[in-house]
């Protein structure tokens, strides 16, 4: 048995060890625009949709 095994070890702050996301898995690291185009493709739907 050593000392460790009794000691007590609290921790002040949470570490960040890992992101959860990576700037590789984002639209940016991918190359796609950051911009939305839902609006346009609302208002150039088809008639049929109406």
């Amino acid at each position: 048995m050593t000392y460790d095994d009794d000691r007590v070890v609290e921790f002040d702050e949470e570490v960040l060890v890992l992101p959860d996301q990576s700037t590789d898995d984002t639209d940016h690291g991918w190359g796609a625009r950051s911009t939305s185009n839902d609006e346009r493709l609302l208002e150039e739907r088809p008639p049929h949709w109406d």
